[in-house]
């Protein structure tokens, strides 16, 4: 299945991005089919050939959703957004996870054992 996807690249800390055609199971940094465009986050600019975009999505390219809510916001595709990440299930808060830690300890028990001395003999204290 192709993918309409970015290609990070750039410094560490300067990311820039490359919008490409490529296969899904090709690597993020791999091989790609054909570049459609770039974009910089830092100064928020998108260059994308619009006719090679619509010709790939005619074809089945499938959209990655952050690329997709990038070309339905610039007006190059039509289209709803779509949410690109999703938020993580907590299921106990966090409160509860202490309370169940604290109870959760095993408590110490000390075992004192008495040695038999014979009589006359001092007593003599156990090892441990």
């Amino acid at each position: 299945m192709l993918k309409i996807r970015l290609q990070r690249i750039g410094k560490r800390g300067q990311a820039y991005f490359r919008v490409i055609v490529t296969e899904h199971t090709q690597k993020p940094k791999g091989r790609f089919l054909e570049l459609l465009g770039v974009y910089d986050p830092h100064k928020n600019k998108v260059n994308v050939k619009k006719e090679r975009v619509v010709f790939w999505l005619s074809k089945g390219a499938q959209v990655s959703p952050t690329v997709n809510n990038l070309l339905i916001g610039r007006k190059i595709i039509e289209g709803q957004k779509v949410q690109t990440w999703k938020a993580k299930k907590n299921a106990k808060p966090a409160k509860e996870k202490k309370e169940i830690k604290a109870e959760a300890k095993p408590e110490e028990k000390v075992v004192v054992s008495e040695v038999e001395s014979a009589p006359g003999e001092a007593p003599v204290a156990p090892a441990v």
